[in-house]
């Protein structure tokens, strides 16, 4: 029923709770009539059961089975507040937002979304007539709101004037309400006196690109305070509702004034106010308790108020004393004694305050920092200090800058969302420009408390970039750990992921042949140089194109060293829980999770066939056992298909014998055995070659006795075995998505 749909409306978080509507303690209804329907207070002339109780049948109120919602019995609109008129300026005529306030004389009311190519969705429900009623939309309290891409909503209903705004897209489909300025949703005000709220749709232009399922358009009118309170939500959710909040304005008849009885008194009275009179309005008034008074004036029931209580309520500088309907300023002699002891006392006070705001600075002092070193042992202190003392790099650590919370949040204006670079499954980067003028990206965990598992993995990468000192390798400038968060900041690297301009269909920039070797070289160097010439051999354990970033030169820098691990020059191998990207990991330390530095070179194997044929790693478009890139792009080339997968610029741009060096260069780094695949040392060589003598026939020597098929372990089967077998700490493939991997940082 129409009663059940709105209080289901009711739970809906996007609303504005109903207790903010809470009518003040004084309303109160006739003696021996119900004063509450549910949570809402029913002051006379509204009332609920037999007749008396409410001054007209207009005022009925219908509380339901459950006595839980009340409804406007005639005009069948659920009430979420009833108000009463609070006194204004004498001899004003006219109703308005400065006179009496948006919450004076009006009712709050469910009112109806309509809506126009809505596809599945239920029918709008019918609009609402006030014709013939004490009641008009409320100017002040209400706009006119429309939502949808390309929407032109009309509402024709006053003869003065047609009431009606548009809204655009842009191609960015619909936003949230603080936006309501026609970027997917518009609002207006509505004329006074109107009772007939009647729309019509027009699509207005065809140059907007409408985001698919961004055709339905929406119109309402809405409560001002709503609109406000529910800006930063998605205006998504008004598809899923059926009625918004709105506000009636209400008065009463000559008539009903003379049966109120109110002439004669001094505490209350009774003013026209609105629209000239005329058939389709009729000459209305608001009963109010006069200034001094406060209670129901339709009960006749306005009492004296105590200005001397209340000191906003007064202006007397010594004495009050209260009067019928105001107070009195009192002045006596023997206040000029009471002034003086007033001061001694005050100094007493004055100096009692000193004392106290002396001790609560040092308390304060004491409590941060208590707090800081709190801080700094949840986010990984302790941890730091025995990677400290247990590695050789310790100094790098040390020597590292140590930013305080106080530079970091002014760096990123107090960390607004405006500064966001991105968010990721390990933290928030944002973009922050330090007091000496440099531009970083400094990188908060994510969540209220930092995680366990997320501050190891701060905590490493911090260990292993402070040690790390290479040019394609993001360069780690220091980290804050005395704050709730732990934070590490970086260079800042003004380009967007090697993922973005390979697989985005958005993007502008087409990454030539040369560029997609020379990035290919400069990966193959960094980690080359982890490998074989850091202090500490270190193994990434991550590589992917959304973790190679371009700066402004579009060179590559490797991000990312959250799961990375030093390894022991004498080891060749670590055993650890298998963590990785799916589609980029070695099927080797899937099956054995002993992790190599040969595991490092499948990974950069599969970044090398998504230069070569700009393809995803993993993508459901292919059949299924062609799901991951490094099976499709190998059986390609054993089946002599290699061209069909090829990107079209590697095509126009590169040399016949550049591409097939490096997509044999490919193949050997994705061989399913680790020992046969060339180390990282050997790739460079083989890419350097190629870059600098530009011809790659040197580096293809009987590139035909390379044959994955003769492994006992066939393609297919390893493909079968990783996808059957999830049960590991992988990074699924959403995560590999060139917009939303933030996990580059």
């Amino acid at each position: 029923m129409h009663h059940q749909l709105i209080q289901t409306i009711i739970v809906c978080s996007f609303l504005l709770p109903i207790s903010t509507f809470a009518a003040p303690t004084f309303r109160s209804a006739k003696p021996g009539c119900e004063p509450k329907c549910g949570n809402v207070t029913i002051p006379f002339p509204f009332g609920l059961g037999p007749v008396g109780c409410f001054l007209d049948e207009w005022f009925e109120i219908d509380c339901g089975r459950n006595a839980t919602v009340p409804v406007l019995r005639k005009l069948d609109l659920q009430v979420l507040n009833i108000s009463l008129p609070a006194y204004y300026t004498a001899n004003s005529t006219a109703a308005s937002e400065t006179s009496y306030g948006l919450h004076d004389g009006t009712v709050k009311v469910y009112l109806p979304i309509v809506r126009h190519q809505c596809g599945g969705a239920r029918p709008s429900p019918p609009n609402v007539s006030l014709r013939s009623s004490p009641y008009s939309f409320s100017q002040p309290g209400n706009f006119f709101a429309a939502v949808g891409c390309n929407n032109l909503a009309v509402m024709a209903e006053t003869a003065s004037a047609v009431v009606g705004c548009a809204s655009h897209c842009d191609g960015g489909g619909l936003g949230n309400f603080s936006n309501c300025s026609g970027v997917g949703c518009c609002r207006t005000s509505i004329p006074s006196g109107l009772q007939e709220f009647d729309v019509k749709f027009k699509w207005i232009s065809d140059h907007d690109t409408v985001a698919v399922g961004e055709e339905c358009k929406l119109a309402f009118l809405a409560d001002k305070q709503w609109l406000e309170f529910n800006e930063s939500k998605d205006l998504r959710m008004l598809r899923e509702m059926e009625y918004v909040p709105g506000v009636l304005e209400w008065g009463i008849t000559k008539e009903m004034v003379s049966v109120i009885g109110l002439s004669g008194r001094d505490s209350s009275g009774c003013e026209y106010y609105g629209e000239p009179e005329s058939e389709r309005f009729p000459k209305l008034y608001r009963c109010y308790c006069r200034s001094g008074y406060d209670g129901n004036a339709y009960l006749a029931d306005c009492q004296d108020v105590d200005e001397c209580e209340d000191p906003t309520l007064n202006n007397c500088p010594w004495m009050c004393e209260n009067r019928p309907g105001s107070y009195e300023c009192v002045d006596r002699d023997w206040m000029v004694r009471f002034v003086a002891i007033g001061i001694g006392v005050g100094l007493v006070a004055i100096a009692l305050l000193l004392l106290l705001w002396r001790l609560c600075r040092v308390t304060k002092r004491r409590k941060r920092r208590k707090q800081k070193e709190r801080f700094f042992k949840r986010n990984g202190g302790i941890l730091l200090e025995q990677q400290l003392s247990s590695s050789e790099g310790g100094n790098h650590v040390k020597n590292g800058k140590l930013f305080n919370s106080k530079e970091l949040e002014k760096a990123t204006n107090n960390f607004s969302n405006e500064r966001i670079l991105g968010q990721g499954g390990q933290g928030t980067v944002y973009k922050g420009m330090l007091e000496d003028g440099r531009i970083v990206a400094i990188k908060r965990s994510c969540g209220m408390v930092a995680d366990v598992g997320k501050v190891e993995q701060f905590i490493n990468e911090l260990v292993i970039l402070s040690q790390v000192n290479h040019r394609n390798v993001v360069k780690l400038l220091g980290y804050c750990l005395e704050t709730q968060l732990p934070l590490l900041v970086y260079e800042f690297i003004p380009n967007k992921t090697l993922s973005h301009y390979l697989h985005d269909p958005k993007n502008e920039l087409v990454l030539s042949w040369e560029m997609r070797l020379r990035i290919a070289a400069e990966v193959a160097g960094a980690l080359s140089y982890l490998h074989s010439s850091a202090s500490i051999p270190i193994y990434h354990r991550d590589i992917k194109s959304t973790n190679i970033m371009l700066d402004d030169k579009y060179r590559a820098k490797i991000v990312d060293f959250g799961i990375s691990k030093f390894v022991s020059i004498d080891q060749t191998h670590v055993t650890t829980q298998v963590r990785g990207t799916f589609g980029y990991l070695d099927p080797e330390y899937f099956q054995s999770c002993q992790f190599t530095d040969k595991s490092d070179v499948y990974s950069f194997g599969v970044v090398l066939a998504e230069l070569l044929t700009g393809q995803m790693p993993i993508s459901i478009v292919r059949p299924e056992e062609y799901r991951g890139l490094a099976t499709y792009f190998v059986l390609s080339m054993e089946e002599n298909h290699l061209v069909d997968i090829l990107d079209s610029e590697v095509l126009k741009q590169g040399k016949e014998e550049e591409i097939l060096a490096v997509a044999y260069l490919a193949k050997r780094c994705l061989d399913l055995q680790g020992k046969r695949r060339p180390s990282m040392k050997e790739v460079v060589m083989e890419l350097e070659r190629m870059g600098m003598l530009r011809n790659p026939s040197r580096n293809v020597q009987n590139h035909s006795d390379i044959d994955i098929s003769s492994n006992n372990t066939s393609w297919d089967d390893v493909w079968t075995s990783m996808t059957s077998d999830l049960d590991v700490d992988l990074i699924s493939f959403p995560d590999v998505h060139p917009l939303l991997d933030i996990e580059s940082w």
